[in-house]
């Protein structure tokens, strides 16, 4: 099987020839993995890793919507949103910080400048479909769709659940304007790919790792409404929907079904209800699953034999009949040693076979 065929039949829990494979990490433990394969690039990376996956996705072209601030040492992106470089001993990250919106009133919200999805390039997806066209290739991304994370990077993650439990106008309209926005990108991507992309990947964080964040009931009043439309774009072109939900989550997948989600991502294993052996137990066959390697277990801080053996036995619960791809639960730290990620996918190719 090719990469494409590997996951489509993976996702229609089928057994492949082998589980796919997905990566993701963070730019320092990157940089050492190319160093490492003595690659140019992150294509060669993947190439060397053997990940099944590809993103396509449409350039901005429009201006800049949100100034930096130097000053402060923040940069802000085309939703507003304001991160801050923040070093740890390991590498860094840019978090989030100021939550522009938090004190917004409805009238601000409406006034915020967001992207115009007419000032997106979507000529070039078509061709950019057809060059990974062995793989699996998809669109959107962990925060395309979500309400609570991207909301909360706006606003601030206690105004944003007050928000969502009051109904306070101001939130539940910028949920609105950014779902909007959300659903016309993918729609005019998919569109432009003319049948060139195989799923499209949602997100939405509804768990820590000892609870649920939100009530079901929560759930199905102020977010699930703005879940659907995004997922009825994606059903209009006749397109499988996954869907990354951080912590405590699986409390919500019999919602999923019933919405038309076809795979659920990440995956912690340390997260109440969200073992390997429950979610395949539970759901496997409703559900296909793209994720379970935990970030912040032995891939971070065992020894190369745990790595083996834990991902091993991740494999012996998920692989039966099909229905899983081997990815880490998010992106791989820069704490993780080198070795072990290089054991971890090694595994994955090849122990991951179906005989």
């Amino acid at each position: 099987m090719n990469s494409k065929e590997r996951v489509l039949t993976a996702f229609a829990s089928r057994k492949p020839d082998r589980v796919p494979i997905d990566y993701d990490s963070n730019a320092g433990l990157e940089s050492r993995l190319i160093k490492h394969f003595k690659v140019k690039d992150k294509e060669g990376l993947l190439q060397a890793l053997g990940v099944d996956f590809r993103g396509v996705g449409p350039e901005y072209t429009g201006p800049k919507t949100h100034a930096d601030i130097p000053e402060k040492g923040i940069k802000a992106d085309l939703w507003g949103i304001h991160r801050r470089w923040v070093e740890h001993e390991s590498g860094g990250y840019w978090d989030y910080c100021d939550f522009p919106l938090q004190n917004a009133t409805e009238e601000e919200v409406a006034a915020w400048p967001l992207p115009d999805p007419d000032k997106f390039d979507y000529f070039t997806i078509y061709e950019a479909c057809k060059k990974k066209n062995e793989y699996a290739v998809f669109t959107g991304h962990a925060g395309i769709g979500d309400i609570i994370n991207a909301n909360g990077m706006l606003r601030g993650m206690e105004q944003t659940l007050i928000d969502l439990m009051t109904e306070e106008p101001a939130g539940m309209l910028l949920a609105k304007r950014r779902t909007d926005i959300n659903a016309e990108l993918v729609g005019r991507t998919l569109e432009a790919a003319k049948g060139g992309i195989d799923f499209i990947w949602m997100g939405e964080d509804l768990g820590t790792q000892i609870a649920p964040m939100i009530s079901l009931e929560l759930y199905r009043k102020a977010i699930r409404p703005f879940h659907q439309k995004i997922i009825d774009v994606a059903k209009s072109f006749k397109v499988p929907v996954m869907i990354h939900t951080c912590g405590c989550s699986s409390w919500a997948y019999e919602d999923f079904i019933e919405m038309g989600i076809n795979i659920v991502d990440t995956l912690q294993p340390e997260a109440v209800n969200m073992s390997p052996a429950y979610l395949k137990k539970t759901f496997g066959g409703r559900l296909a699953f793209h994720g379970c390697i935990s970030t912040a277990g032995p891939v971070a801080f065992g020894s190369v034999p745990e790595v083996v053996k834990y991902c091993k036995d991740t494999l012996d619960i998920m692989m039966p009949g099909g229905g899983y791809a081997f990815a880490p639960t998010h992106c791989l730290q820069d704490n993780s040693p080198t070795e072990n990620v290089l054991a971890m996918y090694e595994t994955a190719r090849n122990y991951g076979k179906y005989t």
